[in-house]
């Protein structure tokens, strides 16, 4: 069919395809227009029927198939018009079009077809060049209408009677016309009844069992239709809220982030004041070096009898001068890890206090440190290299860690604290927008799909005037808080309010302080947690709330110093690190279980005058998913402050701390050294060296580098994030599937974009020029200055002792078989340490 203008006044219509012979051995399923003629090109031309003045048909040429197609267009009288200039494209020729007949298996008997039905027809190439409308199918002398045509299948349907045969055949045959091919596909023989072999009485109880058996399958039908009904209106159910819970995402999304913005705006205003609350650096590396341990070895002072305070300390200035010998060291070291009972916490102890001790000669540090790893390495590259500092199973793990921490605490000051810092209040925030279980820990604003309150809490955001005394001066302060918040929770956003950008450590505990609630006239009331009002329901005792106590929005209350401890004291301080504690004696004698918003066994008890209808809860009861979305809403208010810590990470745009570019050079010697040739077990050391064993432990840990509290439920949001980078520094592809872990698919897009980041990184250091073990040693030097007044490393040195008493026999033995320590006189050395720090009695 070809459409146009003025068709009608043309007295010749032709279309004319030129072609030329095709070269050898360059056949071609189709044959597409050239600009060009060969020498032996030749023209074939078809006259075309013109159907109105738009319109007119034109049949292709033939054209044949070891020839090539060089151009086709139409000849209107004098007027010649390529085809390829008004359609933009060139003319393509197909293969011809293959059906198979009927009865492949046996031609010379007939298709059995039963009236009422369509015959199916297969074949090849059936719509490369033809459609439905252009394709003509006949049983014998009538139409065969065609209801479908695909590439492979023509479905025709016949008359409902039997037609008349063409010429002298006895049965009618199928035969399709397809352009200029026409095919005959058989005969086609149409099955009539045939009298029933089965007498009256069969067909009478076949007829009634029939009935039956049409009656049941009605009834079930029906039964079915009913239930299907009830659940597709269920569904629907579940799809409009689906859909209502999409949009509203995208719109909490945009408003908390900009509420968010708002807040950090008001962050850097306070950062310019007292700034970021950085722990100086004793505080810092105690916990790094001794995690989880209230008054490390860095804030206790060595006690000793004054009579012996000299002696023993000159025996530990001995120790101090063997501790500097590298054979002595490295055979301390290696017996004390070969001690069946020295345990894996000892050994990390070990490497602190051996970091403490040595603080001042970090050089010597990081040669000895150098050299354990070599060990280790031997030991891997046997096994499995790709295991080597996976975990912190040996001494030398746990030096490297402190190792890391003491060369990277410029870098976490002056680059990376900053967006940790405005990571961990953004968290804070985010989570404290929303209510936070204070018994479980669960929140509703999270990453964590574990620490997630998948219950409709109703809450209300309120915010209460604060009466604050400054001097002589009482002035009123503006905080927001929930009607759904404890008392205790309530105190410490207020004094988050005030001691806004103070360290933690300079603010008064929660537990110091009564919340009191001034209500003009009807005078003073001191709130709590718990106390006579609180409301117990069988076994249950629920926490007091604001909703509880129907403080109403604007009421203004005030911090008081407790006058002498309640009876209660320290319940709502356990509620916060969701331990268990003895509670009080009249009101536990029952087996009282307190909770808050939820029960950690049953369903929530909420008032009957909150706005969510019972349909609702049902509905949410029954798909506790459909609160995953708040995970997205929190991710993607987060996404800003993930990326800003991300990158000053693992961004080359600051100067790569020079201990990351030395220690990273000093594995690839030790690959090279070992002749591994294998680029991931190099990055897997890389990773398990820095990312793995600092960075995450800092990520997951803002209290290690900032004096700031983390309740568990930032804990829970920072465990999501640290395991998204975990995930983003491993080799292996990120794959995810539906029954992958949630918070895995929370960041499946951005995972990869992350690892790209860490590829990079790596690349970089590896490209820039080796060879700054100089400049290493002079900023060792420069470290070893600045923070050996600050390390404890009389007590650690004393510390040490006690595990050279411990395993004393076993020390001076290997000592004694080492060849290097009998020319130095180790062994004898060591028991001189020994009578002076303790009068051992030795065979001096």
């Amino acid at each position: 069919m070809v459409k146009g203008r003025g068709l009608d006044v043309v007295q010749k219509p032709i279309i004319v395809v030129q072609t030329k012979t095709a070269e050898a051995g360059r056949g071609r399923r189709g044959k597409r227009l050239s600009q060009s003629a060969g020498r032996n090109a030749s023209t074939r031309q078809e006259t075309c029927e013109v159907l109105s003045s738009d319109r007119m048909t034109c049949p292709s040429p033939p054209v044949d198939e070891r020839s090539e197609v060089t151009g086709l267009w139409f000849q209107l009288d004098n007027v010649r018009v390529d085809f390829e200039s008004v359609a933009g494209g060139p003319f393509t020729y197909h293969p011809n079009p293959q059906l198979i007949p009927l009865n492949l298996n046996s031609l010379s008997q007939p298709y059995r077809f039963k009236a009422g039905g369509v015959i199916a027809v297969e074949g090849s190439g059936l719509t490369l060049a033809m459609t439905r409308e252009e394709v003509i199918a006949r049983v014998g002398q009538e139409e065969c209408e065609v209801k479908t045509l695909d590439d492979t299948r023509l479905y025709c349907e016949p008359p409902p009677t039997e037609p008349s045969p063409d010429g002298m055949d006895s049965l009618p045959a199928l035969t399709v016309v397809m352009g200029r091919l026409q095919f005959s596909l058989g005969f086609v023989q149409y099955d009539s009844d045939t009298p029933s072999p089965f007498p009256l009485a069969a067909q009478a109880g076949l007829a009634g069992g029939t009935a039956i058996v049409v009656l049941v399958v009605l009834i079930v039908i029906l039964m079915y239709r009913r239930k299907s009904k009830q659940a597709m209106r269920d569904y629907k159910k579940v799809l409009v809220q689906l859909e209502t819970l999409e949009i509203n995402v995208g719109d909490q999304c945009r408003k908390e982030f900009t509420d968010l913005m708002t807040e950090m705006m008001d962050l850097n205003s306070d950062l310019g004041g007292p700034g970021i609350p950085f722990l100086e650096y004793r505080v810092y590396a105690e916990r790094v070096f001794f995690p989880g341990q209230q008054g490390g070895a860095l804030s206790r002072r060595l006690e000793l009898p004054e009579g012996r305070r000299a002696t023993v300390e000159q025996g530990l200035t001995q120790l101090c001068a063997l501790l500097n010998n590298r054979t002595f060291l490295v055979t301390f070291i290696h017996t004390l890890e070969n001690q069946q009972g020295f345990s894996q916490r000892d050994r990390g102890c070990l490497a602190s206090l051996l970091t403490l001790a040595l603080h001042d000669k970090l050089e010597y540090y990081t040669d000895v440190m150098k050299g354990l790893l070599g060990d280790l390495a031997e030991q891997y590259v046997a096994k499995n290299p790709k295991l080597m500092l996976r975990r912190t199973e040996t001494v030398v793990e746990k030096m490297l860690t402190n190792w890391m921490s003491i060369c990277l605490y410029s870098f976490l000051r002056e680059v990376a604290g900053e967006p940790l810092y405005m990571l961990y209040r953004a968290i804070k925030y985010q989570v404290d927008k929303g209510p936070v279980d204070a018994v479980t820990g669960k929140a509703k604003r999270t990453l964590n799909d574990s620490h997630l309150l998948r219950e409709d809490i109703d809450y209300c955001a309120m915010t209460l005037t604060v009466l604050l005394k400054s001097g002589s001066e009482v002035q009123p302060s503006p905080v927001r808080v929930l009607d759904t918040d404890t008392i205790t929770q309530v105190k410490d956003k207020i004094l988050d309010q005030v001691y806004r950008g103070a360290p933690f450590s300079h603010r008064p505990s929660a537990d110091s302080l009564d919340l009191e609630w001034r209500s003009g006239q009807a005078g003073h009331l001191t709130l709590s947690d718990d106390d006579v009002t609180a409301v117990v329901q069988g076994r249950w005792k629920r926490l007091n709330t604001l909703q509880h106590y129907k403080v109403p929005d604007g009421a203004t209350v005030a911090l008081i110093p407790r006058s002498q401890p309640p009876v209660q004291q320290g319940v709502s301080q356990v509620f916060q690190t969701g331990e268990k504690t003895p509670m009080l004696e009249g009101e536990e004698e029952g087996g009282l279980r307190l909770w808050h918003l939820v029960k950690s066994s049953e369903e929530p008890e909420m008032p009957k005058h909150r706005k969510s209808s019972v349909r609702e809860r049902e509905r949410a009861k029954a798909i506790p998913e459909i609160y995953l979305t708040r995970l997205l809403s929190m991710k993607g208010t987060l996404q800003k402050f993930v990326d800003d810590v991300f990158l000053a990470i693992l961004s080359a745009r600051h100067p790569v701390p020079i201990a990351v570019r030395f220690f990273f050079d000093f594995l690839d010697e030790l690959a090279q050294r070992h002749g591994i040739m294998d680029p991931d077990t190099v990055h897997i050391w890389k990773t398990n060296s820095l990312p793995l064993r600092f960075w995450v432990n800092i990520l997951k840990n803002p209290q290690f580098v900032f004096d700031v509290q983390v309740p568990d439920s930032v804990d829970a949001v920072l465990s999501v994030i640290a395991q998204t980078f975990i995930d983003s520094c491993t080799t292996s592809e990120h794959k995810v599937g539906r029954d992958s872990p949630v918070n895995k698919l929370l960041y499946a897009r951005e995972i990869p974009r992350y690892k790209q980041l860490v590829e990079r990184y790596y690349s970089d250091i590896h490209s820039t020029v080796s060879g700054c073990y100089q400049e290493m040693n002079s900023t060792l030097t420069e470290l070893s200055g600045s923070f050996a007044s600050e390390m404890n490393s009389t007590l650690a040195l004393h510390e040490l002792y006690k595990y050279i008493n411990k395993y004393y026999d076993q020390i001076i033995l290997a000592l004694e078989e080492e060849p290097g320590s009998q020319k130095m006189q180790l062994a004898y050395r060591l028991q001189q340490v020994a009578a002076l720090v303790e009068n051992k009695v030795t065979d001096l």
